[in-house]
C-alpha cells in the first residue's frame, strides 16, 4: 500500500501518537507522517478531528480515524494479515487487555501527569504514591496474564499486543518523571516484572526507532513549562 493511502497525523512527543506508529509498523504498514505544530492548529487537523481537534488522527484512504486506541484496534482489524495479532483472540483475554488499557488512560497517566503541576508537597506525594501504587497493579497483572503460558515476554504473549502498546507508550514520560521526582518507579525489588518487560519492550522492531529518547522529552517538558508558567 502506498504511503499516501496512510498518513497519521501527530507530534512526536505524544505517547498517543506512538500508539498509533508502534501498531502501523507491527504490520508492516508503510505511511506518511505528519506532524502537527499547534501553532496554530492546522486545518487538517480541524478537519479531520473537529469534535476532539486533538492528535493522533490516521487518515486511511482520505478517511479519518480519531483517539489512539480506535486507531490501534482499526489498524488491527484492516491489516489483519499484515503481521501478528495485537487484540487477544480469546473474548476475554480481550475484554481483561481493554480493562488495563482504560486503567491506564483513566488512572496512571493523569495521576503521572499531574506530578508536574502539584501544588505543594503533599500533593506531589499523593500523586507520586497514585502512580507507584498503580504500577503495583500493572505489576500484579502482568504476573497473571503472563503466568498462562510459558515464559512469555509482554502482555500479548510472545508478541507485543493491546495493552503492551497502551502502556508501553507511557515509558518515556515515566522515566522524565523519575527523573524530575528523584524517585525510581520502576525497580527490580518492587516491579520487577514491568522493569524487564519495559526493557524488552523499548528494544523491540517495533518501537526502538519511533520511542522517543528520554532526555529530548526532558528538553520538551521544560521548554513545555517554562511556557505554561505565570508570569
Amino acid at each position: 500500500m502506498a504511503k499516501s493511502e496512510v498518513k497519521l497525523l501527530g507530534a512526536w512527543p505524544s505517547p498517543f501518537v506512538l500508539r498509533a506508529r508502534i501498531a502501523l509498523n507491527i504490520k508492516s504498514v508503510d505511511y506518511e507522517f505528519l506532524e502537527e505544530t499547534f501553532q496554530p492548529k492546522s486545518q487538517l487537523l480541524l478537519q479531520s478531528n473537529p469534535v476532539y481537534k486533538k492528535i493522533p488522527v490516521l487518515i486511511h484512504e482520505n478517511k479519518p480515524i480519531c483517539e489512539s486506541l480506535i486507531i490501534v484496534q482499526y489498524v488491527d482489524d484492516v491489516w489483519s494479515s499484515g503481521g501478528p495479532s495485537i487484540l487477544p483472540a480469546d473474548p476475554y483475554d480481550r475484554a481483561i487487555a481493554r480493562f488495563w488499557a482504560t486503567y491506564v488512560d483513566d488512572k496512571l497517566f493523569p495521576a503521572m501527569k499531574s506530578i508536574a503541576g502539584a501544588k505543594g508537597e503533599e500533593e506531589r506525594k499523593r500523586l507520586i504514591k497514585e502512580v507507584e501504587e498503580g504500577l503495583a497493579l500493572l505489576e500484579d497483572a502482568f504476573n497473571k496474564i503472563t503466568s498462562k503460558g510459558n515464559n512469555k515476554l509482554f502482555f500479548g504473549g510472545d508478541q507485543i499486543g493491546y495493552l503492551d502498546i497502551a502502556f508501553g507508550s507511557l515509558l518515556g514520560w515515566l522515566r522524565v518523571t523519575e527523573i524530575t521526582t528523584g524517585v525510581k518507579l520502576f525497580d527490580q525489588v518492587n516491579t520487577p516484572g514491568l522493569a524487564n518487560w519495559a526493557e524488552r519492550f523499548c528494544a523491540h522492531a517495533a518501537v526502538k526507532d519511533v520511542m522517543p529518547h528520554t532526555h529530548k522529552l526532558l528538553e520538551f517538558a521544560k521548554t513545555l513549562m517554562t511556557k505554561l508558567a505565570p508570569i
